[in-house]
């Protein structure tokens, strides 16, 4: 079977986030009021093949700690589900 996993990487609250910054400063700037805070994150899609989502997500999360996401810095999650109408 097929599953989808999706992993979203984020920076952890305690990193400055820069780019995150840049686009709150500028859609401020657009008359955009009662905006606390921007963070710029990445969402990676892996086609994965298992039996189960239970056995998908500990690969997918296996992917996202050595090479997703930088552990030190960032935070990740996945979540995985059953893609339907795929050939296998």
């Amino acid at each position: 079977m097929k599953f989808k996993a999706i992993v979203t990487v984020m920076l952890k609250k305690s990193v400055l986030d820069p780019q995150g910054a840049a686009v709150e400063r500028a859609l401020k700037s657009y008359g955009h009021s009662g905006l606390e805070s921007v963070r710029i994150g990445k969402v990676i899609e892996l086609l994965l093949d298992g039996n189960d989502a239970y056995s998908v997500k500990p690969l997918a999360e296996e992917l996202a700690d050595k090479l997703l996401a930088n552990p030190i810095m960032e935070n990740y999650s996945v979540s995985v589900e059953k893609i339907t109408g795929v050939p296998t």
